[in-house]
């Protein structure tokens, strides 16, 4: 037996419920883990309340973890019984403290990464490095604006940018969440409560605009980020907390100097087996080499799904979260 957290019908927090299941032996392919960490992330929330369709109801939210392999199924050779293991951008499933997973979306954890930080940093560690590295690849002397500075990808984010010679302006929402990011990587931090963020970044870059602005806040940046790029500009839009974009007229692009756009997602860029080995390892890489921390600020037990929740979509959690199994 092992206990998952189940939705059996879309809505707010309180609709995740405490089940406990049977676990079947892997099928081919597959490898059991008994899991030690799980990752909290907004896209949970999305699949939660419905804005993104589950593969089926009843389904256990959840896309990243790490734990211990403890049975692998036939076919299985990338990985062992014993090996520790991550994972992220698989199917919803990981709010659980056993699982069943396809072997070839796992990751061996090196040394000098513990469980905690793979399971904290795996999706949002690998969104961090396709946006920097792949999307708009970053380079010494740039100017980039991250939103949501603070967040667990933003703060991930603004190290890793900082380490490749940008200059990091972000968004932030508290005084206290500002500090947090001015401490990982980032040179300016704009209080979007209480600025106006077009305006500040036009000061601070005195009037050229940025180069890339990533965007993960959506309705309540709109279409303000745009007008924080310089010409021939990128445009990453990669989620949306404060809710869903307006229907865009693409001709908006040309007006403000011929700027690029994007709506990404993980998924894609690690969707082969060479690609997902890439770019974790690049992530290993720079967490292992001390350039980037992950910070773990709030640690839920698997019961407690519910107030996780309430926390992060109250905007009262800053850097990653973990679920306890």
């Amino acid at each position: 037996m092992t206990i998952q957290i189940e939705v059996h019908e879309t809505g707010g927090p309180g609709v995740m419920k405490v089940a406990d299941r049977d676990v079947a032996a892997p099928a081919a392919g597959e490898a059991q883990i008994r899991q030690s960490a799980i990752g909290i992330n907004f896209i949970d929330v999305y699949f939660r309340s419905g804005l993104y369709p589950a593969p089926q109801l009843p389904f256990t939210p959840g896309m990243e973890g790490a734990g211990e392999v403890i049975a692998i199924g036939e076919g299985v050779t990338h990985v062992a019984v014993g090996d520790r293991v991550a994972y992220a951008a698989a199917p919803v499933g990981a709010y659980a403290e056993m699982r069943n997973i396809a072997a070839e979306r796992l990751v061996k954890i090196p040394e000098g990464v513990s469980d905690d930080q793979a399971a904290a940093m795996m999706l949002k560690g690998m969104t961090a490095r396709y946006l920097l590295r792949v999307t708009h690849r970053v380079e010494p002397g740039q100017t980039i604006l991250f939103h949501a500075a603070a967040g667990g990808v933003g703060l991930i984010a603004g190290q890793w940018a900082k380490h490749l010679g940008a200059t990091v302006i972000g968004t932030a929402g508290s005084a206290e969440k500002i500090e947090l990011a001015k401490a990982n990587g980032y040179d300016h931090v704009i209080n979007y409560n209480t600025e106006d963020f077009v305006e500040r970044v036009a000061e601070l870059t005195v009037g050229k605009g940025c180069d890339a602005v990533y965007d993960s806040v959506g309705k309540d940046t709109f279409p303000g980020s745009l007008d924080c790029l310089k010409p021939l500009g990128m445009w990453a839009s990669f989620g949306q907390s404060s809710g869903p974009l307006p229907e865009i007229n693409l001709a908006i692009l040309a007006q403000k100097g011929s700027l690029f756009a994007t709506r990404p997602t993980l998924f894609n860029y690690v969707a082969t087996r060479e690609a997902l080995e890439e770019t974790a390892n690049d992530l290993f890489n720079v967490v292992a080499s001390g350039a980037v921390n992950i910070a773990i600020n709030q640690t839920y037990d698997l019961s407690d799904v519910v107030q996780a929740h309430e926390d992060l979509e109250g905007r009262k959690t800053s850097g990653c979260s973990l679920l306890r199994p």
